[in-house]
């Protein structure tokens, strides 16, 4: 694929034929002959990745970061690699944003992206980051008081950004590779929304629209907004009282795009009276609360507010925890999670909770059952017939005096 050509006065040149079929060259200077060739066999690494379409293994990578500026900058003029006068922090996150991701998600990693620039700058080249600095920034993050899981979270994200990095030959090895990036689940935080409580909740709603997000959230067990905001009225099956839930989140796994649900008896009056209001043609479910600038989560503590109750940790996602719990204990697990949209795992992890009725259930007294017991076992004793000593013995001699009987001769008796 590739080969070295000597010069006069121990120059060397390098060529090879690049993925589009044209013939290029690149000429090395004065060198060893082993070290051209050396050159040669990571040149071939990198056209064999680019035919692939597979990121350059770990070797080659490592080989490309070390190179002098000089090298680099002649593999980059004839597209073996990236140049590097573009990989400083702030450009190279907006290119990686910039790619075709959902709005919700460009603005998750905007927030990570802030963070980085609000500590290195936006002008720090790649290749400079060091696991050290990685460390630091994640000190910086608990220091601004961003709690643990979201700091765990900016990691995996800057991980990810750092990840391409090293795909794009920029750096090579990610320096973010270490922190430590998946969620912990904090049990102290779950909180179970009884039926009371979400019965104030829905009354103080500001329109049928609002009394529909929560009734979704609370007794359809969605992803808030994503799946209340995609849902359209071709979506409800009123016949056979089913709803189709597509899921932004899960579209991406095989058969993940959508799911159904049952249309519950609590989510009917609900989704009526929104059909009802709607106009003709209209063809999503929520109208009103579509903006980008709309939040959600303030709107529904004013509310709770309103309702005369204190606002639970994690509103929205609470809501939904309750009703997965709500529903596990009627139906199998595996159909409340093919309802919910996830597995059982995750189900365990982030969703059932234990409430104050499973406490109370398995805290009541016994005694009274077994007392019941006790005393039906009494009444079979008295019922049955009492015989005295001399009875039993009376009975035990008849036993012993009658012969056994049978196909075999009879054999003698105790009396005879």
């Amino acid at each position: 694929m590739a080969s070295i050509s000597n010069d006069p006065n121990g120059r060397r040149r390098l060529m090879f034929t690049n993925v589009n079929g044209r013939r290029q060259t690149v000429r090395l200077g004065k060198m060893p002959k082993r070290t051209a060739e050396s050159v040669k066999v990571y040149v071939e690494h990198l056209l064999t990745a680019q035919l692939s379409k597979q990121p350059i293994d770990g070797e080659t990578a490592r080989w490309v970061a070390s190179l002098d500026d000089v090298l680099a900058d002649k593999l980059a003029k004839v597209g073996l690699i990236q140049q590097r006068d573009s990989a400083t922090l702030a450009p190279f996150v907006d290119g990686y944003i910039g790619q075709d991701v959902k709005p919700g998600t460009a603005t998750v990693y905007g927030h990570t992206r802030r963070c980085l620039v609000a500590f290195f700058g936006a002008d720090k080249p790649l290749r400079e980051f060091t696991p050290g600095d990685a460390d630091q920034w994640r000190l910086f993050l608990l220091a601004e008081g961003l709690s643990e899981n979201t700091t765990r979270r900016r990691c995996g994200i800057a991980k990810q950004f750092f990840t391409t990095a090293v795909r794009k030959q920029f750096i090579p090895a990610n320096p973010f590779e270490e922190l430590k990036a998946a969620t912990i689940t904090n049990r102290r935080r779950d909180y179970f929304v009884s039926r009371e409580e979400a019965a104030k909740v829905i009354e103080a709603c500001p329109d049928a629209q609002w009394r529909l997000l929560f009734t979704l959230s609370r007794y359809g067990g969605l992803r808030c907004p994503s799946e209340h905001l995609a849902m359209r009225w071709g979506d409800v099956d009123w016949e056979h009282a089913r709803v189709t839930i597509r899921s932004a989140k899960t579209e991406h796994h095989e058969g993940g795009e959508c799911r159904m649900i049952p249309l519950f008896p609590e989510l009917r009056p609900y989704l009526e009276a929104v059909f009802d209001q709607a106009e003709p043609g209209t063809e999503h479910v929520i109208t009103r609360y579509r903006r980008s600038n709309v939040n959600l989560r303030t709107q529904l503590l004013k509310i709770i507010r309103r309702a005369g109750l204190e606002a639970w940790p994690k509103l929205f996602h609470n809501l939904r925890a309750t009703r997965q719990t709500e529903l596990a204990e009627e139906y199998p697990a595996h159909v409340v999670c093919s309802w919910l949209g996830n597995t059982k795992g995750v189900a365990m992890k982030h969703y059932l909770q234990t409430t104050e009725e499973h406490f109370q259930k398995a805290a009541q007294n016994p005694t009274q059952t077994v007392h019941e017991n006790d005393c039906q076992a009494t009444t079979e004793k008295q019922q049955t017939p009492q015989m005295s000593d001399s009875d039993n013995a009376g009975q035990l001699l008849n036993m012993l005096s009658v012969g056994d009987t049978g196909f075999e001769p009879v054999t003698p008796s105790l009396s005879s």
